[in-house]
């Protein structure tokens, strides 16, 4: 039997004077059971390499000047860890992600981001989701959810695709570009049409190979194909055991 290594989220939180152990109650009591601190690589020193880090984690979609100071002066980065998940706890733990990075930030931590999805979101963007968070329905929270750890779209030649979908416990989206006209909003709500769908509606889990897919009854019609999650070796944080849908356009 192959051995899949289930996803988790990896957090990479930064702060001034942090106490590591501090941070290990506020994680377990924020995150619950199987949440952890990775003592070996939590560290207090500052690292040079931090603000590239984030740069890279798309931080600048939500960054202000207090969260690029935060990052600058920092002179601590610890290691978060949630429990591994299956495709039935993803949601679940998810959440208790959310709520793990509130609490961090109210406790000491100046920015983070997550290093099983190369996204990251400035201190106001990440206390707004999870206080949206604490008092929304279910698809509303998966919603809420898919805007905090869902990356899109990465554009790799003709080749446009998410990354995170597989914290979420769902394929990620992949929209086949080559020919096809369209802005690169268009294609995002397009990928953001897809995932949504896939979290939240009932039928997703029975969609098969070659069917079709559009925003709405006026918008483009696409057909959906199925394809593994090859980009990625099968221990790297961003890997997707449940693969990808890809949409390539039906005319």
């Amino acid at each position: 039997m192959v051995n899949v290594v289930k996803p988790r989220h990896v957090l990479c939180a930064i702060g001034s004077g942090l106490d590591f152990g501090a941070v290990e109650e506020v994680v377990r009591q924020a995150g619950g059971l199987g949440f952890t601190v990775d003592r070996e690589y939590s560290e207090h020193e500052a690292d040079p390499r931090m603000a590239d880090a984030f740069k890279a984690c798309m931080a600048e979609a939500s960054f202000t000047d207090a969260d690029w100071a935060a990052v600058a002066e920092h002179d601590s980065v610890t290691y978060v860890l949630s429990p591994p998940m299956t495709a039935e706890t993803s949601v679940d733990v998810s959440q208790r992600v959310l709520a793990v990075v509130d609490a961090l930030l109210r406790n000491g931590v100046t920015a983070v981001k997550n290093e099983s999805n190369g996204l990251a979101h400035g201190r106001d963007h990440w206390l707004t989701l999870a206080g949206q968070l604490a008092g929304a329905d279910e698809d509303f929270a998966k919603i809420l959810l898919h805007s905090a750890f869902v990356k899109r779209l990465i554009s790799d030649g003709s080749l446009c695709y998410t990354c995170g979908m597989h914290l979420l416990g769902v394929p990620e989206v992949e929209i086949d570009t080559a020919g096809v006209a369209g802005t690169p909003d268009e294609r995002a709500d397009l990928a953001d049409g897809l995932a949504i769908y896939l979290l939240t509606e009932e039928r997703a889990g029975r969609i098969q190979d070659g069917e079709g897919f559009r925003l709405s009854a006026e918008s483009p019609r696409w057909l959906m194909h199925s394809y593994p999650c090859d980009r990625y070796e099968d221990d790297d944080f961003f890997h997707n055991p449940y693969g990808a849908w890809r949409l390539t356009p039906a005319n």
